[in-house]
């Protein structure tokens, strides 16, 4: 993906908490589409392995997190992390850390991770296929700027990380509010 890019479109099967339904696990099933998400907003959008993993729980979400209100001073409307998980999996990932104000994106079956050219595999892992980090500044659907981790491919030995860090996306959303 580059700038000027538009996002393609997808339904994502979201659990989303309701109280009417009762009972020990009050949730339910909601389709969400890429326009549900991205339509008439300025956000952030950012996409790792997979949630629970060290590097995303330890620095990118919680990084994220923590500088929700700088990036809203910046002009960013939503913080979304999307991962090649399902929605169970993403909602107790956000619930274990503690997060309120990133939203999570659950891409279970990589659809639209796949379609940006994002997808790759790591069964070095035992992961199979997952996102390769990266982030973007998307507005209104478009993407505004995108920052990928260099050396995409399928089961790399590393798991680069830097380029798509919150501090990164800080120091460009800072610039173009100076150059502004």
């Amino acid at each position: 993906m580059q700038a000027g890019a538009k996002l393609p479109e997808v339904t994502f099967r979201t659990r989303v908490r309701d109280e009417s339904i009762g009972g020990p696990n009050p949730f339910r099933w909601e389709d969400k589409t890429t326009a549900d998400y991205f339509g008439g907003k300025r956000v952030i959008l950012f996409s790792l392995p997979g949630a629970f993993t060290p590097t995303c729980s330890t620095y990118q979400l919680p990084g994220f997190e923590n500088n929700a209100a700088k990036f809203a001073e910046l002009g960013v409307d939503e913080i979304y992390c999307m991962s090649v998980n399902d929605s169970f999996v993403m909602n107790q990932w956000a619930k274990a850390q503690g997060i309120e104000n990133v939203k999570v994106i659950p891409d279970g079956s990589g659809e639209f991770t796949r379609r940006v050219g994002m997808l790759v595999r790591k069964d070095n892992l035992g992961f199979g296929l997952r996102s390769w980090r990266y982030a973007a500044i998307i507005n209104d659907g478009v993407v505004e700027a995108w920052f990928e981790e260099p050396g995409i491919c399928d089961n790399h030995g590393e798991d680069p990380y830097g380029v798509s860090s919150p501090e990164n996306l800080m120091k460009y959303l800072e610039e173009a509010k100076a150059a502004a």
